[in-house]
Protein backbone atom coordinates (compact mmCIF):
# COMPACT_ATOMS: atom_id res chain seq x y z
CA UNK A 1 0.00 0.00 0.00
CA UNK A 2 1.26 3.75 -0.73
CA UNK A 3 0.73 7.21 -0.51
CA UNK A 4 0.50 9.98 -2.97
CA UNK A 5 3.68 11.96 -2.12
CA UNK A 6 1.24 14.88 -2.97
CA UNK A 7 0.48 14.52 0.81
CA UNK A 8 4.15 14.41 2.44
CA UNK A 9 4.00 17.94 0.38
CA UNK A 10 1.24 19.70 2.41
CA UNK A 11 2.61 17.96 5.80
CA UNK A 12 5.62 19.38 4.94
CA UNK A 13 4.35 23.19 4.18
CA UNK A 14 2.53 22.57 7.12
CA UNK A 15 5.69 21.62 9.33
CA UNK A 16 7.77 24.54 8.12
CA UNK A 17 5.67 26.86 8.81
CA UNK A 18 4.94 26.06 12.56
CA UNK A 19 8.91 26.26 12.80
CA UNK A 20 9.53 22.66 13.33
CA UNK A 21 12.68 21.41 13.00
CA UNK A 22 11.91 19.08 9.80
CA UNK A 23 15.37 18.19 9.00
CA UNK A 24 15.77 15.75 12.09
CA UNK A 25 12.44 14.46 11.40
CA UNK A 26 13.69 13.49 7.49
CA UNK A 27 17.19 12.03 8.70
CA UNK A 28 15.48 9.82 10.62
CA UNK A 29 13.16 8.32 8.22
CA UNK A 30 15.69 8.81 4.98
CA UNK A 31 13.19 11.65 3.61
CA UNK A 32 15.44 13.88 1.15
CA UNK A 33 14.67 17.33 -1.06
CA UNK A 34 13.77 15.15 -3.94
CA UNK A 35 10.98 13.08 -1.95
CA UNK A 36 9.37 16.30 -0.72
CA UNK A 37 9.31 17.80 -4.06
CA UNK A 38 8.74 14.69 -6.59
CA UNK A 39 5.22 15.55 -6.34
CA UNK A 40 3.48 12.54 -8.03
CA UNK A 41 5.97 10.13 -6.49
CA UNK A 42 4.27 7.63 -4.17
CA UNK A 43 5.99 6.07 -0.92
CA UNK A 44 5.17 2.35 0.90
CA UNK A 45 3.02 3.63 3.42
CA UNK A 46 5.08 2.04 6.10
CA UNK A 47 7.26 4.99 5.59
CA UNK A 48 4.45 7.35 6.29
CA UNK A 49 4.12 5.86 9.43
CA UNK A 50 7.84 5.92 10.50
CA UNK A 51 7.88 9.31 9.41
CA UNK A 52 4.89 10.24 11.95
CA UNK A 53 6.78 8.01 14.80
CA UNK A 54 9.68 10.39 14.27
CA UNK A 55 7.67 13.54 14.35
CA UNK A 56 6.36 12.37 17.20
CA UNK A 57 9.96 11.52 18.59
CA UNK A 58 11.54 14.57 18.23
CA UNK A 59 8.75 17.32 18.81
CA UNK A 60 7.92 15.46 21.89
CA UNK A 61 4.14 15.49 21.00
CA UNK A 62 1.75 13.34 21.11
CA UNK A 63 -0.91 14.78 19.46
CA UNK A 64 1.49 16.31 16.83
CA UNK A 65 -0.93 15.02 14.00
CA UNK A 66 -3.38 17.25 15.33
CA UNK A 67 -1.30 20.57 15.36
CA UNK A 68 -0.38 19.65 11.69
CA UNK A 69 -3.63 19.47 10.76
CA UNK A 70 -4.60 22.93 11.65
CA UNK A 71 -1.53 24.40 9.73
CA UNK A 72 -2.26 22.42 6.33
CA UNK A 73 -2.16 24.16 3.21
CA UNK A 74 -5.13 23.88 0.88
CA UNK A 75 -5.85 21.20 -1.25
CA UNK A 76 -5.46 22.48 -4.72
CA UNK A 77 -4.17 21.80 -8.23
CA UNK A 78 -4.96 17.97 -8.04
CA UNK A 79 -7.12 15.80 -10.63
CA UNK A 80 -9.45 15.14 -7.79
CA UNK A 81 -9.99 19.03 -7.64
CA UNK A 82 -11.30 19.50 -10.64
CA UNK A 83 -13.72 16.41 -10.77
CA UNK A 84 -15.39 18.24 -8.04
CA UNK A 85 -15.29 21.83 -9.54
CA UNK A 86 -16.63 20.52 -12.86
CA UNK A 87 -19.33 18.22 -11.45
CA UNK A 88 -23.06 19.81 -11.37
CA UNK A 89 -23.15 19.46 -7.70
CA UNK A 90 -20.87 18.25 -4.59
CA UNK A 91 -22.41 15.32 -4.31
CA UNK A 92 -21.76 13.92 -8.30
CA UNK A 93 -18.35 15.16 -7.53
CA UNK A 94 -17.85 13.08 -4.00
CA UNK A 95 -19.41 9.74 -5.86
CA UNK A 96 -16.76 10.47 -8.73
CA UNK A 97 -14.02 11.14 -6.77
CA UNK A 98 -14.41 7.78 -4.64
CA UNK A 99 -13.88 5.99 -7.69
CA UNK A 100 -10.89 7.67 -7.52
CA UNK A 101 -9.74 7.72 -4.05
CA UNK A 102 -6.61 5.41 -4.97
CA UNK A 103 -5.03 8.57 -6.18
CA UNK A 104 -4.18 9.99 -2.54
CA UNK A 105 -3.22 6.54 -1.00
CA UNK A 106 -3.49 2.56 -1.33
CA UNK A 107 -4.59 2.70 2.24
CA UNK A 108 -8.39 3.16 2.52
CA UNK A 109 -11.44 2.45 0.84
CA UNK A 110 -13.92 5.17 1.71
CA UNK A 111 -17.31 5.41 1.05
CA UNK A 112 -20.55 7.36 0.93
CA UNK A 113 -23.80 5.97 3.47
CA UNK A 114 -26.35 8.50 3.04
CA UNK A 115 -29.88 8.20 5.31
CA UNK A 116 -32.68 10.67 5.22
CA UNK A 117 -31.07 13.67 6.42
CA UNK A 118 -27.83 12.55 7.46
CA UNK A 119 -24.81 11.22 5.33
CA UNK A 120 -21.96 9.64 6.53
CA UNK A 121 -18.36 9.40 4.60
CA UNK A 122 -16.83 6.21 5.89
CA UNK A 123 -13.38 5.73 5.87
CA UNK A 124 -13.00 2.60 5.82
CA UNK A 125 -8.93 0.52 6.11
CA UNK A 126 -7.67 -3.08 6.52
CA UNK A 127 -4.76 -1.34 8.60
CA UNK A 128 -7.49 -0.82 11.43
CA UNK A 129 -6.04 0.49 14.77
CA UNK A 130 -2.66 0.49 13.47
CA UNK A 131 -3.42 3.50 10.89
CA UNK A 132 -1.69 6.10 12.52
CA UNK A 133 -3.85 8.58 13.68
CA UNK A 134 -1.59 11.85 12.81
CA UNK A 135 -1.75 10.93 9.53
CA UNK A 136 -5.79 10.02 9.74
CA UNK A 137 -6.42 13.30 11.35
CA UNK A 138 -4.38 15.25 9.08
CA UNK A 139 -6.03 13.39 6.28
CA UNK A 140 -9.71 14.59 7.74
CA UNK A 141 -9.10 17.67 8.68
CA UNK A 142 -7.66 18.39 5.29
CA UNK A 143 -10.82 16.75 3.70
CA UNK A 144 -13.12 18.54 5.46
CA UNK A 145 -11.26 22.07 4.56
CA UNK A 146 -11.31 21.32 0.96
CA UNK A 147 -15.19 20.45 1.30
CA UNK A 148 -16.15 23.38 3.31
CA UNK A 149 -14.35 25.56 -0.24
CA UNK A 150 -15.60 23.48 -2.31
CA UNK A 151 -19.41 24.08 -1.18
CA UNK A 152 -18.95 27.68 -0.03
CA UNK A 153 -18.91 26.86 3.10
CA UNK A 154 -22.35 24.92 3.23
CA UNK A 155 -20.83 21.39 4.10
CA UNK A 156 -21.11 21.32 8.11
CA UNK A 157 -19.72 18.46 10.28
CA UNK A 158 -21.88 17.01 12.88
CA UNK A 159 -19.93 14.55 13.74
CA UNK A 160 -16.77 12.85 13.80
CA UNK A 161 -15.62 9.15 14.87
CA UNK A 162 -12.22 8.65 15.21
CA UNK A 163 -10.34 4.61 15.99
CA UNK A 164 -8.00 5.86 18.55
CA UNK A 165 -7.82 7.16 21.57
CA UNK A 166 -8.13 10.73 22.81
CA UNK A 167 -5.89 10.01 25.77
CA UNK A 168 -7.32 13.24 27.69
CA UNK A 169 -7.24 15.46 24.61
CA UNK A 170 -10.78 15.19 23.81
CA UNK A 171 -11.56 19.30 23.97
CA UNK A 172 -8.69 20.48 21.82
CA UNK A 173 -9.88 17.56 19.57
CA UNK A 174 -13.43 18.92 19.58
CA UNK A 175 -11.99 22.95 19.31
CA UNK A 176 -9.72 21.68 16.26
CA UNK A 177 -12.85 20.23 14.35
CA UNK A 178 -15.94 22.51 16.18
CA UNK A 179 -18.15 19.38 16.42
CA UNK A 180 -18.96 16.18 18.28
CA UNK A 181 -16.10 13.42 18.53
CA UNK A 182 -16.18 9.87 19.55
CA UNK A 183 -13.35 8.23 20.10
CA UNK A 184 -12.48 4.62 19.92
CA UNK A 185 -15.14 4.02 17.14
CA UNK A 186 -14.98 0.78 14.24
CA UNK A 187 -14.43 3.32 11.52
CA UNK A 188 -13.45 6.88 10.89
CA UNK A 189 -16.39 8.57 9.55
CA UNK A 190 -17.04 12.27 8.84
CA UNK A 191 -20.68 12.68 9.25
CA UNK A 192 -22.69 15.41 8.15
CA UNK A 193 -26.12 17.29 6.64
CA UNK A 194 -27.25 15.27 3.36
CA UNK A 195 -28.10 18.80 2.09
CA UNK A 196 -24.77 19.64 1.66
CA UNK A 197 -24.76 16.60 -1.57
CA UNK A 198 -26.98 19.08 -3.34
CA UNK A 199 -25.00 22.43 -3.46
CA UNK A 200 -24.53 22.91 -6.76
CA UNK A 201 -20.99 23.54 -8.29
CA UNK A 202 -20.11 27.47 -10.09
CA UNK A 203 -17.33 25.85 -12.13
CA UNK A 204 -19.76 22.86 -13.80
CA UNK A 205 -18.93 21.86 -17.34
CA UNK A 206 -20.24 18.48 -18.97
CA UNK A 207 -17.04 18.99 -21.25
CA UNK A 208 -14.24 19.51 -19.03
CA UNK A 209 -15.70 16.93 -16.61
CA UNK A 210 -15.62 14.63 -19.10
CA UNK A 211 -11.57 15.19 -19.95
CA UNK A 212 -10.88 15.40 -16.28
CA UNK A 213 -12.60 11.85 -15.54
CA UNK A 214 -10.23 10.56 -18.27
CA UNK A 215 -7.14 12.33 -16.94
CA UNK A 216 -8.37 10.63 -13.14
CA UNK A 217 -9.02 7.33 -15.02
CA UNK A 218 -5.33 7.47 -16.62
CA UNK A 219 -3.28 8.26 -13.25
CA UNK A 220 -5.18 5.42 -11.93
CA UNK A 221 -4.36 2.55 -15.08
CA UNK A 222 -0.75 4.02 -14.29
CA UNK A 223 -0.90 2.78 -10.73
CA UNK A 224 -2.45 -0.34 -11.90
CA UNK A 225 0.58 -1.15 -14.22
CA UNK A 226 2.80 -0.07 -11.64
CA UNK A 227 1.04 -2.63 -9.18
CA UNK A 228 1.71 -5.46 -11.81
CA UNK A 229 5.17 -4.88 -12.08
CA UNK A 230 5.23 -4.85 -8.16
CA UNK A 231 3.41 -8.56 -8.51
CA UNK A 232 5.94 -9.53 -11.38
CA UNK A 233 8.95 -8.36 -8.97
CA UNK A 234 7.44 -10.14 -5.86
CA UNK A 235 7.32 -13.37 -7.82
CA UNK A 236 10.70 -13.03 -8.80
CA UNK A 237 11.61 -13.10 -5.57
CA UNK A 238 10.18 -16.51 -4.93
CA UNK A 239 11.69 -18.21 -8.09
CA UNK A 240 15.34 -16.83 -7.98
CA UNK A 241 16.75 -19.71 -5.97
CA UNK A 242 15.55 -22.14 -8.33
CA UNK A 243 16.32 -20.53 -11.37
CA UNK A 244 12.80 -21.02 -13.31
CA UNK A 245 12.86 -17.44 -14.25
CA UNK A 246 10.30 -17.71 -17.23
CA UNK A 247 7.60 -15.89 -18.42
CA UNK A 248 5.56 -18.64 -18.54
CA UNK A 249 6.36 -19.44 -14.81
CA UNK A 250 5.82 -15.62 -13.30
CA UNK A 251 2.54 -16.00 -15.42
CA UNK A 252 1.18 -19.28 -14.27
CA UNK A 253 2.23 -17.92 -10.23
CA UNK A 254 -0.26 -14.54 -11.40
CA UNK A 255 -2.73 -17.03 -12.75
CA UNK A 256 -3.05 -15.22 -16.08
CA UNK A 257 -1.52 -16.45 -19.88
CA UNK A 258 1.79 -15.13 -21.13
CA UNK A 259 0.23 -13.55 -23.74
CA UNK A 260 -2.03 -11.48 -21.35
CA UNK A 261 1.26 -10.54 -18.99
CA UNK A 262 3.48 -9.71 -22.11
CA UNK A 263 1.13 -7.38 -23.72
CA UNK A 264 0.47 -5.37 -20.17
CA UNK A 265 4.15 -5.59 -19.25
CA UNK A 266 3.92 -3.77 -23.00
CA UNK A 267 1.22 -0.94 -22.31
CA UNK A 268 2.97 -0.26 -18.55
CA UNK A 269 6.11 0.66 -20.59
CA UNK A 270 8.68 -2.22 -20.04
CA UNK A 271 9.36 -5.75 -20.83
CA UNK A 272 9.64 -8.71 -19.02
CA UNK A 273 13.08 -9.28 -19.68
CA UNK A 274 13.55 -5.72 -18.49
CA UNK A 275 11.90 -6.17 -15.28
CA UNK A 276 13.82 -9.39 -14.61
CA UNK A 277 17.18 -7.26 -15.27
CA UNK A 278 15.63 -4.12 -12.96
CA UNK A 279 15.08 -6.52 -10.02
CA UNK A 280 18.08 -8.72 -10.43
CA UNK A 281 20.23 -5.42 -11.16
CA UNK A 282 18.45 -4.01 -7.14
CA UNK A 283 18.70 -7.07 -5.32
CA UNK A 284 22.35 -7.46 -6.45
CA UNK A 285 23.14 -3.54 -4.91
CA UNK A 286 21.19 -4.51 -1.59
CA UNK A 287 23.15 -7.38 -1.15
CA UNK A 288 26.55 -5.71 -1.56
CA UNK A 289 25.54 -2.56 0.01
CA UNK A 290 23.82 -4.04 3.23
CA UNK A 291 25.04 -7.76 3.43
CA UNK A 292 28.25 -9.67 3.92
CA UNK A 293 27.67 -12.38 1.54
CA UNK A 294 30.18 -13.75 -1.12
CA UNK A 295 30.07 -13.31 -4.34
CA UNK A 296 29.39 -16.88 -5.33
CA UNK A 297 26.22 -16.32 -2.69
CA UNK A 298 24.92 -13.56 -4.61
CA UNK A 299 25.56 -14.87 -7.61
CA UNK A 300 23.06 -17.92 -6.57
CA UNK A 301 20.37 -15.27 -4.60
CA UNK A 302 20.49 -13.49 -7.98
CA UNK A 303 19.35 -16.43 -9.73
CA UNK A 304 22.35 -16.61 -12.87
CA UNK A 305 23.65 -19.83 -13.48
CA UNK A 306 27.78 -18.51 -13.21
CA UNK A 307 29.64 -15.93 -11.76
CA UNK A 308 30.97 -14.72 -14.90
CA UNK A 309 27.52 -13.96 -16.69
CA UNK A 310 26.68 -12.36 -13.13
CA UNK A 311 29.98 -10.11 -13.50
CA UNK A 312 29.11 -9.14 -17.01
CA UNK A 313 25.45 -8.24 -16.34
CA UNK A 314 26.39 -6.11 -12.98
CA UNK A 315 29.32 -4.24 -15.20
CA UNK A 316 26.30 -3.29 -17.68
CA UNK A 317 24.24 -2.15 -14.94
CA UNK A 318 26.57 -0.36 -13.44
CA UNK A 319 29.53 0.31 -15.39
CA UNK A 320 31.31 -1.50 -11.95
CA UNK A 321 32.78 -4.48 -10.95
CA UNK A 322 30.64 -6.46 -8.06
CA UNK A 323 33.73 -5.37 -5.47
CA UNK A 324 34.59 -2.29 -6.72
CA UNK A 325 30.97 -1.78 -6.12
CA UNK A 326 30.71 -2.80 -2.69
CA UNK A 327 34.26 -0.83 -1.70
CA UNK A 328 32.23 2.12 -3.36
CA UNK A 329 29.58 1.83 -1.18
CA UNK A 330 31.27 1.18 1.74
CA UNK A 331 33.17 4.42 1.36
CA UNK A 332 29.98 6.26 1.20
CA UNK A 333 29.09 4.68 4.40
CA UNK A 334 31.96 5.85 6.24
CA UNK A 335 31.40 9.37 5.24
CA UNK A 336 27.96 9.64 5.25
CA UNK A 337 28.75 8.68 9.42
CA UNK A 338 31.30 11.75 9.50
CA UNK A 339 28.72 13.82 8.17
CA UNK A 340 25.88 12.71 10.58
Amino acid sequence: MKDSAYLLRLVHEAMVSMGLDTATIYSQVGVKDKHVNALDARFKHNATHQFWAAAERVTDNAHIGLNVAENLPPYRGQVLEYLFLSSPTFGDGLKRALNYQRLISDVFQSYLDVKDSTASLVIDTPLGKDLSHHYIVCLTYGVWQFFCWITRNQFQLKRMDFMFDAFGYEAEYQRVFGCEIRFNQPNTTMVFDSCALSVESDHAQPELLKLHEQLASEQVAKLEQQDLIHDVQRVLGELLDSQAITLDAVAERLGMTQRYLRSALSQAGTTFNQVVAEYRCMLAKHLLMKTNETIDQIVYLTGFSEPSTFYRAFKRWTGLTPLDYRKQAKVQRKSMAVID
